[in-house]
């Protein structure tokens, strides 16, 4: 497996073509795990919410770009801020929305160069931590987070009826 030179920088409106293909690998994994939850033919943002997100600092998007300048994977983010909560400590989080990386591209490192990139760039922003969330039907994520030094915070349960 060949390693390419990978450069993360902020999405642009050009990457939008590469966001949806990723977004519809990740989508179809949920889906393929939890069809009861999860359509096959969906889109989680239109085009012109992505626009929006691009330029919005509060949503910073990443991308993940090989040698030909193809976004390969992303990291969406969403600052999360709490202040004077009755029972929560004041602190500032980035929390991760969705990391994905082109599942022909995988085993290269990417998805740990992304999940860096983000946690140094978190800490360059007055964060606390970083947070996010793992369907349990998507074991590779879990372990993959796992690997990459995460813990659980909470756990989400449910009964089907």
């Amino acid at each position: 497996m060949e390693k390419q030179e990978i450069v993360i920088r902020q999405a642009d409106e050009n990457d939008i073509p590469a966001i949806n293909h990723l977004l519809r690998q990740v989508l179809m994994v949920h889906h393929n795990g939890r069809p009861d939850l999860f359509r096959a033919d969906s889109k989680k943002f239109t085009d012109e919410q992505l626009k929006v997100m691009l330029l919005d600092p509060a949503t910073p998007i990443f991308v993940a770009v090989d040698a030909n300048g193809q976004a390969v994977g992303y990291v969406f983010c969403q600052f999360q801020q709490h202040d004077k909560d009755s029972v929560l400590n004041d602190f500032k989080t980035l929390y991760i929305e969705d990391l994905c990386v082109d599942e022909t591209k995988r085993g290269q490192h990417i998805g740990q160069k992304l999940l860096s990139f983000a946690s140094s760039f978190a800490k360059d922003n007055g964060c606390y931590n970083i947070a996010l969330n793992v369907w349990a039907c998507n074991q590779n994520a879990l372990s993959f987070y796992e690997k990459c030094g995460l813990v659980p915070q909470k756990i989400g349960l449910e009964k089907i009826l």
